[in-house]
């Protein structure tokens, strides 16, 4: 290799990466930590496969010279490491996806990723919430609060109610603008995974505990603000912010679990899905590109039928 090509090979290894990290932003509509998640997966390759101890600036690779066999011993070493199936799994998925790109845009003549498996990852259910355990949480209790503390009280209810009434993700409910909201038809248009938008139709509780917000969000909201949801300091509420609210909602109505803003999803879904049984509709509410990721869902159902099971059928229970 002459003199000066392997800073110059380093340069242009980090300026492809950044040119793809930029596509995933732009054209395949990434969000931020998505695209963040990517940026450490393929340092975790390029230190596995270069030896490097800084991945972001010290290695030049030519892409052409990566193979299976490379991906494959990256794959065992990182599972020796301790990193689980699960994140296996994305790791060469992240792997995949440059690979494509590098192909379909750098003339690369194959995807060395494509083939090579991952270690088989444990399939935790999502943890849900029961109705009881629902209508518990979002019950108001009409305390003796300061009329700040009631009105940031209005909106967390009104949140909970949006979240947990249309199966939202807490990005679309934080990114949730008024003029999202169709008080005719009783539909908000939300923006999920990939900016695509589908609309969900919201029902009475929901409708009755966002108007209460809304008069109290007109006091409160910065002039220009366009979120449905602030902070106390009048700008859009942060997804932290939704989180710890919830948090400290489920410890003041007495549940004795930590709850977070997916598990209002998943209870929404296994709720539908146990009352309906419409998996395919399921898979429409919640924004799922494919059936399979519904599916879990389906194996909560059948939970809850063997539990029903086991406590009723005369053959099934156990004498004391």
């Amino acid at each position: 290799m002459p003199p000066g090509a392997q800073p110059e090979m380093q340069a242009e290894t980090q300026q492809l990466l950044q040119r793809f990290y930029d596509y995933l932003q732009s054209e395949r509509a990434y969000s931020a930590h998505t695209v963040a998640a990517y940026r450490r997966d393929i340092r975790h390759f390029i230190t596995c496969y270069a030896g490097a101890e800084d991945a972001d600036h010290e290695v030049a690779i030519d892409w052409q010279t990566v193979t299976q066999a490379d991906i494959r011993r990256c794959v065992a070493q990182l599972h020796r490491q301790g990193l689980s199936g699960k994140s296996l799994q994305r790791w060469l998925s992240s792997l995949r996806h440059l690979f494509n790109y590098l192909c379909r845009h750098h003339g690369l003549a194959r995807n060395p990723a494509v083939g090579v498996p991952a270690p088989k990852a444990v399939r935790r259910l999502p943890k849900t919430l029961n109705v009881d355990e629902i209508n518990q949480l979002l019950r108001l209790r009409n305390g003796a609060e300061s009329k700040r503390g009631g009105t940031l009280q209005q909106r967390d209810n009104a949140m909970l109610e949006l979240i947990y009434g249309c199966g939202l993700r807490l990005s679309e409910l934080s990114s949730l603008n008024l003029d999202d909201v169709d008080w005719q038809e009783k539909v908000i248009t939300v923006t999920g995974k990939g900016r695509k938008q589908r609309r969900l139709p919201f029902g009475g509780k929901a409708e009755q505990a966002l108007k209460q917000w809304l008069k109290q969000r007109a006091l409160q909201a910065d002039e220009n603000e366009t979120a449905v949801f602030v902070s106390s300091r009048g700008s859009r509420i942060s997804n932290s912010s939704i989180q710890k609210r919830l948090k400290q909602t489920a410890l003041r109505q007495g549940l004795n679990t930590h709850v977070y803003p997916h598990m209002l999803r998943h209870s929404f879904a296994s709720h539908i899905l146990e009352s309906s049984s419409d998996l395919r509709a399921v898979q429409e509410l919640l924004g799922h590109a494919n059936l399979s990721t519904t599916q879990i869902y389906t194996h909560l159902d059948f939970q809850h039928l063997a539990s029903v099971y086991d406590n009723a059928h005369p053959r099934a229970r156990q004498k004391k």
